[in-house]
């Protein structure tokens, strides 16, 4: 739920805007060739600052119509990019009521590869361990519809808590929106769906010990030449979630990101997830983030999440009946 517009001071107590000065801009080579070349920070460290968007209507995996093919036609591109179509609310058993139409969506455009997945090589994710399909067998989940106890039932993303990782750093339906903020030693991503804010330090410090357990995970960072690398262990496996963009993994869970600003307007963004718990084998997507005006607006999610009490409440009063009628 969108009820206001970021002002930014989430960030303030890091000194972030104080510190970062005006964006360097990138400007073409001395030569006079109109090469790009890629902007520094006041520090001398690339300059990945900026409001950007992943999003995009690319699947993550490539549809079983498209094995095989690496690539869209300017037809093929043309024919399935949902931003030529205008669609309506679709009503299914957990959602009866239907949901957004394309007027609340942003959805992006779609691009030439048939999938984000650039790992494994078909573009389709690999098989899930025995333990993994035996945990989601007996999850509870209010996207599966079924008897709704206690808040307990409900995922990570319908709480308002997070989308959990890689989930955040994933396009879907609207949202995929970030603020890149840098100092000397840290670098910041403040993710607008659901208020997710992570903290990269960049000064070699070792993860925090083993028995801490985060959301999020533990992030540290570091400079590859002009890419930002972020290795993030040390979840705590609560976002047990694979789906659309609420995506969380297991304790096991070792993310590497990269982050390569290409253009003035443009970040090459690449996540390796490796998590032998959930996965036979680890995956890499590749997903394109763009400049975008922005702003970036307040996801005011907790305070207006009426969702949660409504349905315990509606699953209280159906048992009522069922008893009634049972009388």
């Amino acid at each position: 739920m969108m009820t206001g517009r970021y002002l930014g001071a989430v960030l303030v107590g890091l000194a972030v805007v104080v510190l970062t000065g005006p964006a360097v801009a990138g400007r073409a080579a001395p030569s006079g060739q109109g090469e790009w070349v890629p902007p520094r920070t006041p520090w001398g460290d690339p300059d990945l600052q900026g409001l950007w968007t992943n999003t995009t209507t690319t699947p993550l995996e490539r549809p079983a119509d498209l094995a095989g093919k690496a690539l869209l036609t300017d037809e093929e591109r043309a024919l399935r990019n949902p931003v030529a179509r205008i669609c309506t609310e679709v009503v299914t058993p957990s959602s009866p009521t239907g949901g957004y139409n394309n007027f609340w969506l942003e959805q992006g455009d779609l691009h030439a590869r048939t999938a984000l997945l650039v790992e494994p090589a078909d573009g389709r994710l690999p098989a899930v361990t025995p333990a993994e399909q035996r945990m989601q067998a007996a999850r509870t989940d209010s996207y599966r519809g079924g008897r709704y106890e206690s808040w307990e039932d409900f995922n990570a993303y319908d709480r308002c808590i997070t989308r959990g990782l890689p989930g955040a750093m994933m396009p879907g339906f609207y949202n995929h929106n970030y603020q890149i903020l840098q100092t000397p030693g840290y670098v910041a991503v403040f993710i607008e769906m659901i208020h997710d804010v992570r903290i990269v330090p960049l000064d070699g410090r070792a993860h925090a010990a083993s028995g801490i357990r985060q959301w999020l995970g533990d992030s540290r960072g570091r400079w590859d030449g002009e890419t930002l690398v972020v290795e993030t262990t040390n979840f705590n496996a609560k976002v047990r979630a694979r789906f659309f963009t609420v995506f969380g993994g297991d304790a096991q869970l070792h993310l590497t990101e990269r982050f390569t600003r290409t253009a003035a307007g443009a970040i090459d963004y690449r996540i390796r997830v490796d998590d032998p718990t959930i996965w036979t084998r680890p995956w890499t997507a590749s997903i394109p983030m763009t400049a975008t005006d922005g702003p970036v607006f307040e996801y005011a999610c907790h305070e207006g999440n009426y969702a949660l009490p409504n349905m315990l409440g509606g699953a209280r009063a159906a048992e009522r009946q069922a008893a009634a009628r049972g009388r």
